[in-house]
């Protein structure tokens, strides 16, 4: 199982539920308020339910539990693997495929399919996210490194943590960026009026982003995008924020969606030091089909 710390730093009391909703981005408002009934969160080391009202400096603990074995199996899906040793492995993930399994499903997603072609992975964040270090959306393509064990996933972790990893994304989106460099630094948060959405909120957590142009054409622009911070759907918001949303994201993209992929969002270049033997590492993967044919007719156009 995985428990989950928090220290609660804010002058202004809260509802418990209502401030693990914002801190949780992973986990639905349903699972937080089973967690909170089943007495697997505690406040200052007590069971508390759901409407107590948090005060500064409370210490806040949240247990996972870890779901039923069955329901997480081994499944023999292809992968597109740039390295692999002993320690960790690199995937090229494809649009449309989820990261780790959650509530309800269980299948088909890319710790599903590590699970049966590694055999071993890290143990840290739970059955559910075996080897997980970090995530990227289902309807983004791209780079992913995963852990087989403890050592690596503590080692990458910290990595992260430390903002030591190269990531660079290409998007492309709507309208045209004159500028070209930009960097956007805005707090993101559970969006108050549809909690299945993240927006740039006042108390949220700190996000950056940083992009450079790299084309434009009539409409669109082609960027890439490098993380300081990695908070969900942190592109997508950021550049939606600025007025430059992405193409093809049904979310916070135009009503009108092109394309039938999602997001034209892939992350093209990750970087690490390799926990054991502290060599750099750095793969870089090429566009989608779908990402190069609409850029190729955004070019015949021109």
């Amino acid at each position: 199982m995985e428990v989950m710390y928090f220290i609660y730093q804010q002058e202004e009391p809260m509802r418990i539920d209502k401030f693990l909703a914002n801190e949780m981005e992973d986990f639905s408002r349903n699972s937080i308020q089973i967690y909170i009934k089943d007495n697997h969160v505690l406040v200052n080391d007590k069971v508390v339910k759901a409407n107590y009202i948090l005060k500064k400096g409370d210490a806040i603990s949240v247990t996972i539990p870890d779901p039923i074995d069955n329901d997480i199996i081994a499944q023999d899906i292809p992968l597109d693997i740039y390295y692999e040793d002993s320690d960790v492995i690199v995937v090229n993930k494809p649009t449309g495929m989820v990261v780790h399994p959650a509530v309800g499903n269980y299948q088909n997603t890319l710790v599903n399919a590590l699970m049966f072609h590694c055999h071993d992975l890290s143990g840290i964040n739970g059955v559910i996210r075996a080897g997980i270090v970090h995530r990227i959306d289902k309807d983004t393509s791209g780079l992913l490194v995963a852990c087989k064990n403890d050592f690596a996933h503590r080692n990458l972790s910290e990595q992260f943590f430390n903002k030591t990893i190269s990531r660079k994304y290409y998007a492309i989106v709507y309208g045209v960026i004159n500028h070209n460099v930009g960097r956007i630094e805005a707090p993101i948060g559970r969006d108050k009026f549809n909690r299945q959405q993240m927006t740039v909120i006042e108390h949220g957590k700190p996000a950056v982003t940083n992009f450079k142009v790299l084309e434009r054409f009539k409409k669109y622009t082609l960027i890439e995008l490098a993380l300081e911070t990695g908070r969900t759907h942190q592109i997508r918001v950021h550049m939606k924020y600025i007025g430059y949303p992405l193409v093809g994201d049904p979310v916070y993209g135009p009503k009108n969606v092109i394309g039938e992929t999602g997001q034209f969002l892939h992350a093209k270049t990750l970087g690490f030091t390799h926990p054991r033997t502290k060599e750099y590492l750095e793969f870089d993967s090429p566009l989608p089909k779908y990402f190069e044919d609409f850029l190729n007719e955004l070019r015949s156009n021109e």
